[in-house]
């Protein structure tokens, strides 16, 4: 049973929401600080990645309010991509649920450093991307689009299985599966990866809700604080460098991912 949390823990708990709400606003990689609050402030490994999938689903609507216009002339090629971000969401959080406890906790430390990893090549991969892009637009080339968009179908079934098990990093890997295989501006696949990840996550929410076990009360504690730090980061935008806020991340991250290693 989930440990009842003191008014000290779910402040505790709400403040890493902010900062990881703010976080996801600037850089991405949240949830590489709320899961690890979370099992630090005694939640089982399983509960942890529960109670947090359900605290950060919804704030992932202001990223594609932001984004609506990016969105514009997408509806055919979401029409395909949403469903199946909805179905793999849905597979992994079942995968999850049935998850024994000390597999998911030997798991954890290697789903943290390869999140880590993917946050760390975010930029890189982002800058390689519009090369690609541009030089596919200056070439003129068309593509074969039925085939394109079948095969990134497919691809982020698969993403998203990974995305209801665990989730961090999922962005990163959508966007890398569209850039490769659609041929369209980066910030309009960047909107379509917006949406992606949020049907995955929202999938692997409501699954949860219906026979995880969620702690209720530090999900909503937690939901709040995400939407704050959402607000706060779109405030900050343009004052912080998101890349040295990455690189922060990254190390948290990787510190967390080894600290688990090691504690066994």
């Amino acid at each position: 049973m989930d440990p009842a949390f003191s008014p000290q823990q779910l402040a505790l708990a709400c403040l890493a929401a902010v900062g990881a709400g703010a976080v996801n606003a600037l850089a991405g990689g949240g949830t590489l600080i709320t899961f690890p609050t979370l099992t630090a402030l005694g939640l089982p490994a399983v509960a942890a990645n529960v109670t947090n999938t359900l605290a950060v689903a919804p704030g992932a609507l202001g990223g594609l309010v932001t984004q609506r216009r990016e969105l514009a002339g997408q509806g055919p090629r979401l029409a395909k991509l949403v469903p199946m971000a909805l179905v793999g969401g849905v597979v992994g959080g079942e995968l999850l649920l049935h998850t024994n406890e000390a597999l998911f906790r030997r798991l954890v430390p290697w789903l943290i450093l390869g999140a880590s990893a993917l946050l760390a090549v975010q930029e890189p991969l982002r800058a390689w991307l519009l090369r690609r892009l541009g030089a596919f637009a200056a070439a003129g080339g068309t593509g074969h689009r039925r085939h394109e968009e079948a095969l990134a179908t497919v691809l982020v079934f698969f993403a998203s299985i990974y995305g209801g098990y665990f989730g961090a990093g999922l962005g990163v890997i959508v966007l890398a599966v569209l850039g490769l295989i659609l041929h369209d501006s980066l910030t309009r696949l960047n909107a379509a990866k917006q949406a992606i990840g949020f049907a995955a996550n929202l999938a692997a929410a409501v699954v949860f809700a219906v026979g995880g076990p969620v702690h209720w009360l530090t999900a909503a504690v937690m939901a709040v604080g995400a939407v704050a730090g959402g607000a706060i980061g779109g405030h900050l935008a343009g004052r912080v460098r998101a890349g040295t806020l990455r690189v922060l991340v990254v190390a948290i991250g990787i510190s967390v991912g080894l600290a688990y290693l090691v504690r066994g």
